[in-house]
Formats: structure tokens, sequence, C-alpha cells
């Protein structure tokens, strides 16, 4: 069957994309990136990159060409300069009119539990029209309203437990309200069956699993599955809490997609309940619940080191742009006199002062692209260049600051190092 994905890079998106490959499936994967290497299987996959809140119907028309169902998985917690939440509504509302032009057989469409009963969010309430306009489609459509969603891959809310899970003492507000998370696998088990001929149609259904936990209780799960001793519960103060948000969102807006977000606490105070009856008599599937999940293997290694440096990313990047941005600032500002001194000392005679110059300037623009998602990753490369190129600058110029005890050279591999450490830990996917 050829099958159109949207979000296929997404947590659920991307499982979604190597099962059905996997099947035998050819997938047409939509995306604003494509993954770097395609999932094994006997399917084929033809990514198609484009941004759904700038789609308009008559667009999809090639891509729909010979496709029987269509699975929109994409989503986006909170507005940044990278994504729009009116991928929910309007970017939804373009697809399913597109579908409805190419008679395509079927549309399982992801939405989120709950949003019937509240929407305090532009996320909550875009996806309550997204649905609200497939529901209008004369399109045999199914409406599937997943809780928190747990898997062996990690991502958004479900990498954020993982990451509270690494800490001694765990911050708790006042307004956490039950969650019913459901395991990857029972979300997976649900398309399959909706791809089938004989399945029902035009169904809205919640997704959720068979026990109603705390967001602290989930947290403390996750801690006696990777073996650790339980957390120290630490009421945090409305304060706090509110700031922790705050710069969540300015992180979103550098292009990191952190899910601590205001959208997030507004969300959490819904929570993430739903009936999941329907679901269950419909498919036949007995969701599974979190115990269920921890007793299919032991935690890995790797599952601790996830967790364990989840918290430690951000202060990573955030110390290293700022190491580059501040050296760049004193280059430029207190540090010139010196600076000068020493590339005179070295021989760069009238190249001196305009040496110092480029230099910082260099350094503040790197460590700016190091702050922001986008070119983080060239931006660590070119510090990589522009390390290699101090060091063997130095040492032709002055070598005996391999001899200062202070150690201005020696220190540089420590940097070194840390850049290497963000290379490596930069995908969120």
């Amino acid at each position: 069957m050829l099958i159109l994905l949207t979000g296929a890079t997404g947590l659920i998106g991307s499982a979604i994309l190597s099962r059905l490959v996997h099947q035998g499936h050819d997938v047409v994967a939509v995306a604003r990136r494509p993954q770097e290497t395609d999932p094994v299987g006997r399917g084929t996959v033809r990514w198609v990159l484009l941004d759904m809140t700038e789609t308009a119907p008559e667009m999809w028309a090639p891509h729909l060409v010979g496709v029987r169902a269509v699975i929109n998985g994409a989503g986006v917690l909170q507005d940044s300069p990278s994504e729009k939440t009116s991928v929910h509504s309007k970017g939804a509302a373009s697809l399913f009119a597109a579908c409805e032009a190419a008679r395509v057989q079927t549309v399982i469409h992801f939405s989120a539990i709950g949003v019937e009963r509240a929407t305090p969010s532009p996320f909550s309430s875009t996806k309550f029209w997204g649905d609200y306009d497939l529901m209008q489609r004369n399109l045999r459509w199914i409406i599937l309203r997943p809780s928190v969603v747990i898997g062996r891959p990690a991502f958004g809310g479900s990498a954020l437990i993982r990451g509270l899970a690494a800490l001694p003492f765990l911050p708790r507000g006042d307004d956490q309200a039950p969650l019913q998370v459901v395991l990857l696998d029972d979300v997976l088990r649900s398309v399959e069956f909706f791809l089938t001929d004989h399945a029902p149609a035009r169904l809205t259904l919640d997704i959720a699993g068979p026990e109603r936990l705390s967001f602290t209780e989930i947290v403390q799960r996750f801690r006696r599955w990777y073996g650790w001793r339980p957390a120290r519960i630490m009421r945090a103060p409305r304060w706090a809490m509110s700031a922790s948000y705050k710069i969540g969102d300015f992180f979103g807006w550098l292009g990191w997609r952190s899910p601590i977000r205001t959208t997030a606490k507004r969300e959490i105070v819904r929570g993430a309940i739903g009936d999941n009856t329907l679901w269950r008599k419909t498919t036949g599937i007995e969701p599974r619940g979190l115990d269920d999940f921890f007793a299919e293997a032991p935690a890995s290694v790797q599952e601790k080191w996830f967790a364990s440096l989840y918290f430690l990313k951000p202060v990573v990047f955030v110390s290293y742009a700022g190491f580059w941005i501040g050296t760049g600032l004193i280059s430029l500002g207190p540090g010139y006199g010196i600076g000068v001194s020493l590339m005179q000392e070295g021989g760069a005679g009238i190249l001196s002062g305009p040496s110092v110059i480029a230099g910082g300037l260099a350094d503040i623009v790197i460590g700016l692209g190091i702050a922001l998602r986008k070119t983080a990753k060239p931006a660590l490369l070119l510090a990589i260049a522009l390390t290699a190129f101090y060091v063997v600058l130095g040492t032709l110029l002055l070598p005996r600051l391999w001899e200062d005890p202070l150690g201005p050279m020696w220190k540089i591999w420590p940097v070194l190092v840390l850049n290497f450490i963000a290379l490596a830990i930069l995908e969120e996917r």
C-alpha cells in the first residue's frame, strides 16, 4: 500500500514510518527536514520536504497520486520562528481538502487527548479545530487522541520524564493533573488496525493507558527502573516554575525544542486522561501500563546516560556559547590592549589591532551561531577550525605561551573536548 505520512520525523511519526516500511508498505514521508537514514524494510521511502502551514490544497495533489491512506502525525507544541501551531488547523485543513479531492481511501489523524473538553493553549485549540474540519469531510476518517506516549525512543515530554528521573531532587508544582500514559507500541498497533479494509471509520478515540498517575509518580517509576533510589520531592515555588517555563520559551525562540514551555504549563493543568473504552472495544487492544514497559527490558546504560545528560545538554550549549561570546567581547573591550601587545610581541606589526578585532568578531559570531539551533552544527565545526588556527598561530608567534604557568595553550584542549561533546549530543530526535 502507498501511504502518505506527515510528521514523519516526530516521536510517533518516525515509529510509524519504521513499522510501515518493515511491513512492506511504500511511504511518502512528509517533514520539514528528512531523517539521515531510511528505516530498513521491504517498503520504500520517498521524502517530501515542506512546511504544512504554507501548503495550499492543490500543492498536495502530486504527492497524493496513488496514495490509499494518509496518516497525519504533524504536531507543534508552541509557536516559534520556525514552527507554528497552525499546522494543526490551517495545515491540516489544507491536507484534508486535498485528500477529499484525490479520493484518498483512509485518513488517520493524530490529535491530543481532552481537546474536546478544554483548550487552554493554541496547541489544544488548533488541534480541536483540525479535528472539527476533518469531521466535516466526505472521507473515511479516524481521529486518534493519544495521551502522553512512552516508548523506547524519547522526545519531548517522554524525554523530559527521563531527564527529571536523573535528578536527586524532583521539583513539584501545585498544579499537577493525572496522566494516563500510553505505550508507543499500542499506538502503532492502533494505526495498523485502521489501515485494514475491515476497520470501521468516522470514529474519534481516546488512546490512553490503564492507569491514572501523577507526573511525579511516573518520574519516580522511571528512577526505580534505572535502579536509583526515589528522588526527594522538593516543592518548587510558583515564581521558580514560571521562570523555568519562560526560559524554555526563550530557548524555543532560538530554535531549541524545549518541552518546558508555557504551553506545557497550561496543558499540564488540563491533564491527559480519557475514556479508552471505545478504543479497546473497536480494536481489541488491551493497553499495557508502565510496569509492562519496564518489564520488557532492563534499563540500559545508554538509557541512564541519556537521562543524566538531559539537563546537562542546555548547560553545555549555554556555557559554550557564552564562552565564545565572552572571549569576543573581552577582546574588543578590556582585553584589547593586551591582545594587541601579544600580537606585536609575535611580530604582527600594524596588523596587530585589526587581527585582535577580527578574532573578537569571529568569536562572537561563533558564539551566536552555537546559541541558535539552526546554525549550531556549522558553528561548532567552525569553532573547531578556529581553535586549531589559534593553536597554530599561538605556537608560531608566541611559543612561550606553552610554558606560561596559567596554561592558556593547555586550557584549549578541554574546551575543544567540550566542543566535540556538544556535537555528539546535538541531535534531538
